[in-house]
């Protein structure tokens, strides 16, 4: 190997003063250590690129598209080996100006420029670094050749020298680039310029203009310099290639300002990075999970459309949950709504919040369940007070009016709180408490604690619990946990509630005449295809949801401010369920969601379904389609009147309501008039209507009913 020139023993003893040659005679000595320094078995470039360990895996759905990257490496940022031709040519360009002008000429090391160096450092002058990337790649590949912070020592840097002209011999210049740019630290944790241009400027190092490409040149010789320095530096860069600095500080700025956060995936996205939290898989990855990323796009894409829209009502997060309703696996989960929000990081899907009118299918299924209702039992829509300790409990309705008698079905299916709150009642709060927690709802507190305001969502819930609470009522009363590691095998479900009262909640939840008092027969809750769906609000418009399902999907939709702000007139029809109606529809864009059909237990009678034993008998009024108005308009035949414990008998006086006639229960006369006051009392009974002008040896109209005390209290542990 021929020495260079430069260090010849001619030049040392020409008459060049003694500082010449006392520097001279160094740099002979130290090229005669060089030329003796041993070789070393250089790694082929296949085996250095297959050894590159990514600090994030790629996490794919569940067709094997990359939706997010998770980090399994907390000591570096590391992404994905990058291929010379796919990072950006003006990287390219300014790595080689910055750190070694004569890189495609030289033979590893750069003669001219380490002769340079050595000059200025016998003068005691200042001059940038003689090492080639060549000899920086030969030390990020020996560890013994990392450069402590004293400096490398002469031995170090000898066998360094010998190393770079190794590595050129055996690889091409274009593999010893690529391996150099996906293995220099660059700014902060980040090593190399698949992770540091994503986490400088959230782009790929395909994607990197002039202006960014100086900036990460300059950062290999000062991963950490503080801005000004890295500002003057990348100027030059752009200097030497003929470019203006003008946008230079702007980009630094938003560059160091930058939050660290998920490295982009392949194509470009972060689709699911609280999702990707959740998902622990064993090994290196890539981890299959059971999202599906073209459901996951639509969620997101109409979340923020809708925020959008929102935007002037002082609305600014959400969340999206998207379940299969046999299976539990999750097909989207949306935890924000991005950058759009003050408060991206925060998973709303797993934020516990209170759900409002959301929680009253379960309260309806329970007292169905106990045949303390049917779909057809009229209840009383009218003020209520309830004894809440030394209190009142008042529920009102949210247009703070009331309907007077309307269905159980009418009830349910357009929201009014005082029947669900007097259903509740009914029941219990024990009760309804025991029954949202064995539907997975995981309400904090105690039944005592929230009391009578349970039945309307006073307990704080998570999207993900809610979502496949629902999914319950979808999967005929069986629970089963929800699942995102693809091919996990299904746990065993639960019974949660009888598959008829499941089935008669359903048929309400997606009645749009049922729902018409309420929202109309035209809103977003309104689909191609079957669906059931509830929204809900909950006190002082702080949460808005909308969770329903079809034939095979739950959705659940959540709007709201993830600090707690409340919404300006955002209710759930117009928060979040334009959400839910576009997933729906994008969910069966190919095949129309479809009905249901009728568990056994389940019978039909006049248009409404009851549970075997609670429908009308044959031959009554109700059964044989008399007219209402006749002469019995209330209470309906076959009715159900359960008694308050918490309201005073005086203030539970049944109203027997039609025509102007004498009105008898079990053969006793009661009274005379259209409307008569009857105090109840637990039993069967038979209201008998006389008309007036028949006389008294006519009946009629003839109506049966039943009253029923409240079930006691659940006894505490």
């Amino acid at each position: 190997m021929r020495a260079p020139a430069t260090l010849t023993p001619a030049l040392c003893l020409g008459g060049r003063g003694s500082g010449w040659r006392r520097w001279c005679g160094r740099g002979l000595l130290s090229l005669l250590l060089w030329t003796a320094a041993p070789a070393f078995a250089v790694p082929t470039f296949d085996a250095v690129r297959a050894a590159h360990a990514p600090s994030d895996v790629p996490l794919l759905d569940r067709h094997g598209a990359v939706l997010q990257t998770v980090r399994i490496d907390d000591s570096v940022r590391r992404g994905p080996w990058v291929a010379l031709a796919d990072i950006s040519p003006a990287l390219r360009a300014a790595i080689v100006l910055s750190e070694d002008r004569r890189f495609w000429a030289h033979g590893g090391v750069d003669w001219r420029a380490l002769a340079a160096g050595a000059w200025a450092t016998a003068w005691n002058s200042r001059t940038r670094g003689a090492s080639t990337l060549t000899m920086q790649l030969a030390g990020l590949l020996d560890d013994d050749l990392a450069r402590p912070s004293g400096g490398r020592s002469m031995g170090q840097k000898l066998t360094q020298l010998r190393r770079a002209q190794q590595l050129e011999a055996g690889w091409t210049k274009t593999q010893i680039l690529e391996a150099y740019l996906n293995r220099v630290p660059l700014r902060g944790e980040g090593v190399g310029v698949a992770a540091a241009s994503n986490l400088l400027f959230g782009k790929h190092a395909s994607g990197l203009d002039a202006v960014e490409a100086a900036l990460l040149a300059v950062m290999v010789r000062g991963p950490n310099a503080g801005a000004a320095v890295l500002e003057r530096r990348a100027c030059e860069v752009l200097r030497q290639q003929q470019l203006g600095c003008t946008a230079l500080g702007i980009t630094l700025a938003q560059a160091l300002a930058r939050r660290p956060g998920p490295l982009l995936s392949a194509s470009g996205e972060a689709l699911a990075p609280h999702f990707a939290r959740r998902m622990h898989a064993p090994g290196k990855g890539p981890w299959r999970s059971t999202l599906d990323a073209s459901v996951q796009r639509v969620a997101l894409s109409a979340l923020r459309r809708q925020l959008a829209e929102l935007r002037g009502r002082e609305v600014e997060d959400g969340a999206v949950l998207v379940l299969d309703n046999a299976s539990g696996e999750v097909l989207a989960w949306v935890g924000s709504s991005g950058a759009g929000s003050s408060a991206a990081e925060v998973d709303a899907v797993l934020a516990r919040r209170q759900p409002g009118s959301t929680i009253k299918p379960f309260v309806y299924a329970l007292a169905l369940e106990q045949r303390l209702i049917t779909a057809a039992s009229r209840l009383d829509d009218a003020p209520l007070q309830l004894a809440a300790g030394a209190a009142l409990y008042q529920p009102q309705n949210y247009d703070l009016g009331f309907k007077g008698q309307v269905s159980a079905r009418t009830a349910l299916a357009s929201s009014l709180n005082v029947p669900a709150v007097r259903v509740g009642a009914m029941l219990g709060p024990d009760a309804v408490f025991a029954k949202l927690v064995d539907a997975g709802l995981r309400p904090r507190e105690s039944a005592g604690y929230h009391g009578h305001a349970l039945a309307l969502g006073s307990a704080e819930v998570s999207l993900l619990d809610l979502t496949n609470a629902y999914r319950v009522l979808a999967q005929r009363g069986l629970w089963s946990p929800v699942r995102w590691h693809a091919g996990a095998p299904a746990a065993p479900a639960r019974r949660v509630f009888d598959a008829g009262a499941a089935f008669v909640v359903s048929d309400i939840l997606a009645d749009p005449a049922a729902r018409a008092v309420t929202f109309g027969l035209d809103s977003p809750l309104v689909t191609r295809g079957w669906a059931a769906v509830k929204t809900g609000t909950s006190k002082d418009m702080r949460d808005n949801w909308c969770v329903g399902y079809t034939s095979r999907f739950t959705v659940g939709v959540w709007v709201g401010n993830a600090g707690g702000a409340p919404m300006h007139g955002v209710s759930g029809v117009s928060g979040a369920a334009p959400v839910w109606r576009e997933v729906v529809a994008h969910l069966h864009a190919s095949a129309p969601s479809r009905s249901p059909e009728r568990p056994p237990g389940v019978v039909a009678q006049r248009g409404e379904w009851f549970l075997a034993g609670t429908e009308a008998r044959p031959g009554s009024a109700a059964e044989s389609g008399r007219a209402r108005g006749f002469g019995i308009e209330a209470p309906r035949d076959g009715s159900v009147v359960l008694l308050d414990p918490d309201i005073p008998m005086a203030a539970q006086r049944l109203s027997f309501v039609g025509a102007p006639g004498r009105w008898s229960v079990n053969g006793r006369v009661v009274g005379r008039g259209g409307v008569v006051h009857w105090l109840p009392r637990p039993g069967r009974f038979v209201l008998e209507w006389r008309s007036v002008a028949a006389g008294d040896a006519q009946v009629s109209e003839r109506a049966s009913f039943e009253v029923r005390a409240a079930p006691p209290p659940a006894r505490r542990p």
